[in-house]
């Protein structure tokens, strides 16, 4: 790689490796897995910087590239282990505490949805996209996204506890 390039690739790096681990956390719950998704899409990157860079939105190439990333890994067997979760105990009153009990009530939710339906909530309501660009980072059509996010939606609706939606509280 040429120094320009690899200055090119190093401000991209810099300027979007946090936002993408944060979105890959958000899709997958795990900190080490959204990490291992960042950096070998990182990688990848690196290897084929430029069809990388020739791409309309080089952030948006590498998002995909992370999703990716992670979508493969659901598939392998491994990732289907059982996945240990903490209870957290019920509060009673209007506490902080009820807050991060409905914030982690969100995530559980939000966990328990199939992995594109998930990428889909995330991308929308965490990252802000439009469909447009999520049916670009997906590899789908607009309308499937339309659709992913309806069924996303109406199953997080069905998942929790009315009093989470009557309160108000922050749902994602």
């Amino acid at each position: 790689m040429r120094a320009q390039d690899e200055a090119e690739y190093a401000e991209l790096v810099a300027a979007v490796s946090t936002r993408l681990f944060h979105t890959a956390y958000a899709v997958c719950r795990d900190r080490a897995a959204a990490e291992d998704a960042v950096q070998a899409a990182l990688i990848s990157a690196y290897q084929s910087w430029r069809r990388v860079r020739a791409a309309d939105s080089p952030e948006a190439y590498l998002r995909r590239m992370v999703l990716n990333q992670l979508f493969s890994w659901r598939r392998r067997s491994s990732w289907r282990a059982e996945q240990p979760r903490a209870d957290v105990p019920e509060t009673a009153g209007g506490s902080h505490e009820d807050s991060v009990v409905a914030h982690d009530e969100v995530w559980r939710a939000l966990a328990a949805l199939p992995p594109r339906q998930r990428a889909v909530v995330v991308l929308r309501y965490y990252e802000d996209l439009s469909e447009a660009q999520i049916a670009d980072a997906l590899g789908i059509r607009p309308g499937t996204v339309k659709s992913q996010s309806s069924a996303a939606m109406a199953h997080l609706r069905r998942t929790l506890d009315d009093d989470v939606y009557a309160r108000g509280e922050d749902r994602a």
